[in-house]
């Protein structure tokens, strides 16, 4: 047993660096917190909350997949997240939804990475 006790981060793969860094910064509106930028092989890390997303080229094992995993991020207003991300022409995978403990949507990053649009309930 390895006795985990937290999650140190999440990290999706892109195909480009400054791409992915013109979507999560430039419509996400995330701000980097750490970059590592060595011509074709990159990692950013996002703070957000207690929790830290990164965005990373270049590994040989590790390639974006239209097919890969996703991230939920907690918005404090679903309906204005949504409305940003329509003007900026972001790509939905699945439109807004309802269910009896959230709203959600979810959007694909330049690589088809998946992006959950999260915001839950209060009880």
């Amino acid at each position: 047993m390895i006795n985990a006790i937290n999650i140190a981060f999440t990290v999706l793969p892109v195909s480009n660096l400054a791409k992915g860094r013109q979507f999560y910064e430039g419509v996400l509106g995330l701000k980097a917190t750490s970059v590592f930028d060595k011509g074709d092989m990159g990692f950013v890390e996002y703070d957000i909350g207690q929790g830290t997303l990164a965005i990373g080229c270049g590994a040989p094992l590790f390639k974006p997949s239209k097919d890969g995993g996703a991230i939920a991020l907690e918005v404090a207003d679903f309906d204005a997240a949504i409305s940003s991300l329509k003007l900026k022409d972001c790509a939905f995978a699945m439109d807004a939804q309802e269910t009896p403990v959230c709203r959600m949507a979810v959007v694909k990053d330049p690589d088809g990475n998946f992006l959950m649009i999260h915001k839950r309930k209060q009880s």
